[in-house]
């Protein structure tokens, strides 16, 4: 099996994002000099005699050389000892989650946080004995106070949070935790390794829903774990990555492998586009509120300016009433109606409605006339645009 990991991408070690991007894991093939990775589309491999693997492969749950690849790029790129590819960013959050806990733990987690996670607290680990805790992670008070001493065993951090875009100081939040013996997991999906880099702030464990900007073309649905020591919970993981098996295929992989090469170049042009809407939209007489990292009157600007590169590709706001989040949405041309984000093209939904439906009259329920946008590479006068026929 390959060497995965940083130990693997040692020679890009010191090399800028871009560079390592493109190379780590994806060096050319030792026999015919192709320069794009190969897809093994294998589930088993022949073995020289009972037990002679060929470098460590024996059957494709255990481990496919595309999908090594693939791991060893993303551990490169969020700077941790070894990373996991699942088969979808919920997958990646169970695994770690059965992984790090045990009935009767305790977990805090954002009382924004994405749907389909507090589904999988409230739904699927409360029914396993474990509890949780909706808290505000901008004030670390509220975390103190919701941390259980002997049973907090992780704080789950998303930040931007998904839809309402708030954020949560990493390094701060991990200071607290570890002070009372939790882990901290932070979902990286919005803001991308290219952005921000949780695990040089304090975090133990990146979560990744590669189906988004890792992907970045709408095309492959996958996940990922970003682990920042060979430790126990590393062991952990990598045992239930194999013993439960929602592990990504190979030509998923390489889906997200081919979309990682272009994730600076992507995220540079997403985050142009998205602050000129961001600050078109602050000016526009039927829109009450706009949240972005990126503008100055955002509650977070300060950690995003601190822990961000930039304030990311997506945009939210508010136009008074349901009635008119709903005609928004009808009526875009260039922005699609539709769930997910980050591809390349430009996508428009209504959460309270659509992607966190799940979370409706719960503590995590969303504005009903918030609408949310996934700001795609597209010329952005066409953008600006399309808004402003379906505003108007």
């Amino acid at each position: 099996m390959r060497e995965s990991g940083a130990a693997a991408s040692e020679r890009w070690a010191k090399a800028g994002f871009s560079t390592r991007a493109i190379h780590a894991g994806s060096e050319p093939d030792p026999v015919t000099g192709a320069v794009a990775p190969p897809i093994h589309l294998t589930s088993t491999y022949k073995q020289d005699g009972v037990g002679g693997l060929r470098g460590g492969y024996e059957y494709s749950r255990s481990g496919n050389p595309t999908r090594d690849a693939l791991q060893e790029c993303l551990a490169s790129l969020e700077g941790g000892s070894s990373a996991y590819a699942f088969a979808s960013g919920l997958a990646a959050e169970d695994t770690l989650l059965r992984a790090a806990l045990v009935p009767g733990d305790h977990v805090v987690v954002p009382d924004d946080a994405y749907g389909g996670s507090y589904r999988l607290f409230a739904r699927v680990l409360q029914r396993w004995g474990v509890e949780h805790t909706p808290t505000d992670l901008g004030d670390l008070d509220a975390v103190r106070a919701a941390i259980r001493p002997g049973r907090t065993k992780l704080v789950w951090v998303e930040t931007p949070t998904n839809p309402l875009l708030t954020l949560a100081d990493v390094t701060a939040v991990s200071e607290v935790a570890h002070g009372a013996g939790a882990l901290v997991a932070v979902d990286n999906t919005f803001a991308t390794p290219y952005l921000q880099t949780p695990l040089a702030l304090g975090a133990d464990v990146v979560v990744h829903s590669t189906t988004k900007y890792a992907g970045g073309h709408s095309d492959v649905v996958g996940g990922a774990l970003v682990l920042r020591e060979d430790g126990d919970l590393a062991q952990a993981v990598a045992f239930h990555h194999n013993a439960m098996g929602a592990v990504a295929g190979a030509f998923d992989s390489w889906l997200v492998l081919r979309g990682l090469r272009t994730l600076a170049v992507r995220m540079e042009r997403h985050c142009d586009n998205a602050e000129r809407i961001a600050h078109w939209l602050t000016e526009h007489p039927k829109v009450t509120a706009v949240l972005h990292p990126g503008l100055p009157e955002h509650d977070g600007y300060e950690i995003a300016q601190k822990q961000m590169r930039r304030g990311g590709g997506m945009v939210a706001f508010r136009t008074g009433s349901v009635e008119s989040a709903l005609e928004v949405c009808a009526r875009t041309e260039v922005f699609t109606l539709a769930e997910s984000l980050g591809g390349v093209e430009s996508l428009i939904e209504h959460p309270g409605r659509m992607t966190h439906a799940s979370v409706a009259g719960s503590v995590l329920e969303v504005p009903d006339d918030l609408v949310r946008l996934s700001v795609g590479i597209e010329d952005v006068e066409d953008l600006l645009a399309d808004l402003e026929r379906a505003l108007g």
